[in-house]
């Protein structure tokens, strides 16, 4: 189903894509520092999605791991909701917002005790085909 067909939008998609062709995918409450992700994500963004995958799973980073599962389902998102060609999709956007932090408490020594923060992330990615963000680069270039 293209853009044009499509009856209603979400929020969420409005927000990421607006009207413009392409699928996002999200994973929330990931047990990752918001900062550990952002490194990995910071690697694909803009790449061509098949070289982001193949760069994902040689990547030493543990994040890389739940970056590769989101592009991935990203990817099938497009392929299977709007019927884009799986070939041709490029990584648009790529995000890692914070998440709800979990406070812990450690003993330490003379009966004090600290805070330790477990920090958790929302990994979002979005793809969509090479001549949109191709066309939306030139629209955006300032000479």
């Amino acid at each position: 189903m293209s853009t044009t067909e499509r009856h209603r939008t979400s929020a969420r998609r409005e927000s990421i894509l607006g009207d413009e062709p392409g699928a996002f995918a999200t994973a929330r409450f990931v047990r990752i520092t918001p900062m550990k992700a952002r490194r990995v994500v910071d690697l694909v963004r803009g790449l061509p999605a098949d070289e982001a995958l193949t760069l994902l799973q040689f990547a030493p980073q543990s994040a890389s791991e739940t970056v590769s599962k989101v592009l991935a389902s990203a990817v099938a998102n497009a392929a299977t909701t709007e019927g884009l060609a799986t070939g041709d999709l490029v990584v648009s956007v790529a995000r890692v917002d914070e998440g709800p932090t979990m406070k812990r408490w450690r003993p330490r020594a003379q009966g004090r005790a600290t805070r330790i923060n477990k920090r958790t992330s929302h990994i979002t990615i979005a793809v969509q085909p090479a001549e949109t963000v191709v066309a939306k680069t030139k629209k955006g270039a300032k000479k």
